[in-house]
């Protein structure tokens, strides 16, 4: 192979609908309004829309809409269509477009995530309920009912291994807020200081209330094009340069070989295999923060820094703020732009390197997009510009 299948595949349209803490839309009427946007983006209409693309499809997490609701909302005529969970995480969704496009399989395939979280209420488990996957139902009674905690004895074991401190996840935590003050669609804006995340009350040793990610409402939608549609469009192309979707370790949340890193270890290492890029040649990072550890996982497994050095990295924040060697999550992250399910980082993405941006970096060429946590993670590299 001269050069990697994805590299047949360009994102041509990118939109969101409306975000808010609780909007009390439904999930198709978000997925609708996002859709049709990334429709007009791409410089397409609706009847040029021959595949659809979902993460999770339909009983997924923090609730949405489903590629079969969608299908039939808005009398698509399709030639693929996929949705599921066990897949590369959110951004599996993009990487099977991606390659639905390469084989010839569909010419613009339309890829959504939509939540429904904050107005639906929260999500919870229980030992005992049905439908609890076997795997959790191990976890819950010791008191592991949710990823803060889960992914918290991550944090703690890389705590103990190379001495990261929470003023450094703090400095994740605090750059998200800043950046998202530029972002019109952000749930949290004020600002915040060290004192303040310090003082936030607790939610998971090490964990505090501004190491979550904050639920909402809304939904995100890009397409996926073959390369020859560049032309037609307004402004440049964003590529797909290279896929993330290795999973080489146990697929478990607590059984995995190395315990201060999951998934995003294998996601990254196949990603750079597939490029003749480097990490030296990233201009922004959107890395997912559903709780702030992840995102310094990212960090580590992508090798913006050494095994064990994310903490020294993101410590005051300099170098991942939006001037720095690596701006990180320029829209807010979803710590203060709100859970949109890993989809808001590639949507950042795209805006930054169509210069688009409401904090744009500039000279933006090449974006690394990661998503994910625990035994479900995948990769994007995406590039200014056909090669």
């Amino acid at each position: 192979m001269t050069q990697p299948l994805e590299r047949q595949a360009i994102i041509s349209g990118a939109a969101q609908s409306e975000i808010g803490r609780r909007l009390y839309r439904s999930g198709l009427d978000l997925t609708i309004e996002a859709t049709l946007r990334a429709v007009d983006d791409a410089g397409l209409t609706v009847a040029d829309i021959d595949g659809v693309s979902t993460y999770p499809g339909s009983g997924g997490p923090f609730g949405g809409a489903s590629g079969a609701e969608l299908h039939d909302a808005l009398r698509l005529s399709l030639n693929w269509r996929d949705g599921g969970l066990e897949t590369s995480g959110q951004l599996g969704a993009v990487h099977k477009a991606v390659l639905a496009i390469a084989a010839g399989l569909a010419r613009h395939v339309l890829v959504f995530r939509t939540v429904v979280e904050g107005s639906g209420g929260p999500v919870r488990a229980s030992a005992t309920g049905g439908g609890i996957p076997a795997p959790f139902r191990y976890l819950i009674p010791y008191g592991a009912a949710s990823a803060a905690n889960w992914i918290a004895c991550y944090a703690q074991r890389h705590m103990h291994e190379y001495g990261t401190t929470r003023e450094q996840l703090g400095a994740i935590a605090i750059n998200a807020r800043t950046h998202a003050a530029s972002n019109p669609k952000a749930i949290y804006t004020d600002p915040m200081t060290m004192d303040d995340y310090l003082a936030a009350r607790p939610v998971s040793e090490p964990f505090g209330l501004y190491d979550c990610d904050v639920p909402c409402d809304g939904s995100t939608a890009v397409v996926i094009s073959h390369r020859d549609h560049a032309p037609d469009l307004p402004g440049p192309p964003v590529q797909i340069n290279a896929l993330g979707t290795a999973h080489r370790g146990r697929p478990s949340w607590d059984q995995f070989d190395d315990l201060t890193t999951m998934a995003m270890r294998d996601s990254a290492d196949s990603l750079w295999e597939r490029t003749d890029l480097t990490a030296a040649d990233v201009d922004t990072a959107q890395l997912y923060d559903g709780f702030s550890w992840l995102t310094m996982a990212w960090i580590e497994a992508l090798g913006f820094c050494g095994k064990g050095e994310g903490g020294a990295f993101v410590e005051g924040g300099g170098r991942i703020a939006h001037t720095g060697e690596l701006p990180l999550n320029t829209w807010g992250g979803q710590l203060s732009g709100g859970r949109l399910h890993g989809f808001g980082f590639l949507h950042e993405a795209v805006m930054q390197l169509r210069g688009r941006a409401d904090l744009q970096v500039e000279g933006a060429e090449v974006a690394a997009v990661g998503a994910g946590g625990g035994p479900e993670c995948g990769a994007l590299l995406l590039t200014r510009g056909l090669t």
